[in-house]
């Protein structure tokens, strides 16, 4: 199991392992390639895909922008519907109110639908340090529990295991040997969850959207899990970030187009669920008391910033990281945290006040802007990237050594003449590196680069070098045109005159 606000080393030294194993980078690749082009052929059956981006924009725009309101509007509304409200400000706050609840009921086990703010908050460790077993009963959760790990992927935490592993996983689990095939492991783990279910004292979800107007959660699944864990037990517990919150079904419906698509290429996910309040005495099934933690731990602090207040209207659907090139090659732990990939390196640091401890993730990316074309609200994460890039040199936080790099590259560029005497330099310096046109040498800041790639060499004759020569040839004049061609052209335009005033026009 992951320890709560453990970080190994940096960023850096975490993508340098993942990169150098080929089994983590081909699952990665293969998972991903497979829901990108899922979203893809999912956007494109759908249509008008780019206008229903702009509908949840600005959705979740104004709902931000707003929050106050509408999550005073769900309150007072939730509680209508007998539901406990709770306000964590903190991670450990939020933690410690679940942990009270379930000490409350003398709870010895829960039961967990898939929920990345009961990852953020690290209830899991919190819950089994209280002496409680908490069962994640999502199977790639449940996967993860048991090789403990965190998530690599927001959509699909165990994308970086295959079937072989999980047997041996859930070998050891069952007491004896699984075959590695897809129906015996599933069905293995749903024999045993389905025991689970039932002998549990409390259901933990976590809440996709959050409907003001009916003080109503929804949740979206493909599993079923969530509704056991929501239906089953007598006591639920609704994990949910501030910012979860729409404010109505008819925007619903908008994020109901969106998100499934961005996840997984699906129309719909199979199971979406709207809950209201606990069991009242004409329902079947539902619990008989219902608590929704509201959790800040960071997300107020991009209230009113115009940098970053977009990244509130995240609706986690993981499309981010299946475009990022970065994510794709080292996959989801290299990044640290609870959230991975390009609203992960975004995410993290803000949520933490950008302390120096996170600022490195800020670097894991391109800045190619392929997160932002995949975002399905059009979050401009590597607009972003470059804020926390800037921020952490203001704060003192940046490499000395490319400080002064940057520095000096001012100082050069400032002068047309400095800067043309560093080329000529550069051109007569690197020949005794060029090899086959490109430069493979891994010293210094072409360390980094030449160790998975070659850096290009200069050209022997610069853009501004061949300008003069260029200037010369554009400002010839061009030759006379043919008499005959001149004159056919001349005949066309008349004609097309002639049609034009024949209708009218």
């Amino acid at each position: 199991m992951s320890v709560p606000g453990v970080m190994a080393e940096t960023v850096k030294s975490r993508a340098d392992l993942a990169l150098n194993d080929d089994f983590l980078r081909k699952a990665v690749k293969f998972t991903t390639e497979r829901l990108r082009n899922g979203k893809k052929a999912a956007s494109e059956e759908h249509g008008n895909w780019e206008e229903w981006r702009e509908r949840g924009r600005q959705i979740r725009l104004h709902t931000i922008a707003y929050l106050d309101y509408y999550l005073n509007e769900f309150v007072n509304n939730a509680r209508a519907n007998g539901v406990h409200i709770h306000f964590a400000d903190t991670s450990a706050e939020a933690a410690s109110i679940a942990l009270d609840i379930a000490a409350h009921k003398q709870a010895s086990t829960v039961v967990k639908s898939k929920s990345m703010v009961s990852e953020e908050v690290h209830l899991n460790h919190v819950l089994e340090s209280a002496g409680i077993e908490a069962i994640e009963t999502d199977l790639g959760e449940y996967i993860i529990q048991l090789a403990g790990e965190a998530p690599s992927h927001i959509v699909i935490p165990a994308i970086h295991k295959n079937r072989y592993q999980i047997a041996e996983l859930l070998s050891k689990e069952a007491g004896e040997v699984l075959e590695p095939d897809t129906t015996v492991l599933a069905g293995f783990v749903r024999k045993k969850l389905r025991e689970k279910f039932l002998e549990a004292d409390i259901g933990l979800t976590g809440c996709n959207f959050a409907i003001a107007e009916t003080g109503s959660m929804v949740l979206f699944e493909n599993e079923g899990n969530a509704r056991m864990v929501s239906t089953v037990p007598q006591t639920q517990i609704t994990l949910m970030g501030m910012e979860r919150i729409i404010p109505s079904w008819a925007d619903l419906e908008v994020m109901a187009t969106l998100l499934p698509r961005s996840a997984t290429g699906q129309k719909l996910t199979m199971y979406m669920s709207g809950i209201t309040g606990p069991r009242r005495s004409a329902d079947a099934d539902g619990p008989e008391e219902m608590h929704i933690i509201i959790v800040d731990n960071g997300r107020s602090l991009q209230l009113g910033d115009p940098e970053f207040q977009e990244l509130l209207n995240c609706i986690r659907c993981g499309a981010c990281l299946n475009a990022c090139p970065v994510y794709r090659h080292i996959g989801g732990h290299a990044y640290g945290g609870t959230y991975s990939g390009p609203i992960g390196a975004v995410l993290t640091p803000a949520l933490n006040g950008n302390i120096e401890e996170w600022n490195d993730i800020a670097s894991a990316s391109s800045l190619c802007g392929a997160c932002y074309e995949a975002c399905p609200v059009k979050i401009p994460l590597h607009d972003m990237l470059v804020y926390l890039r800037r921020r952490k040199v203001e704060d003192g936080h940046g490499n000395k050594l490319e400080t002064m790099g940057m520095k000096g590259f001012a100082a050069v560029a400032a002068s047309s003449k400095r800067f043309a005497a560093a080329i000529r330099l550069g051109q007569l310096g690197q020949k005794a590196i060029v090899r086959n046109g490109g430069i493979t040498l891994k010293l210094g800041p072409l360390k980094g680069w030449n160790t998975y790639r070659v850096a290009p060499s200069l050209a022997k004759r610069s853009f501004r070098q061949q300008w003069s020569k260029l200037e010369q040839e554009l400002s010839q004049q061009p030759e006379t045109m043919d008499a005959a061609v001149h004159e056919r052209m001349q005949q066309i335009i008349r004609k097309r005159g002639e049609g034009g005033r024949k209708h009218g026009k």
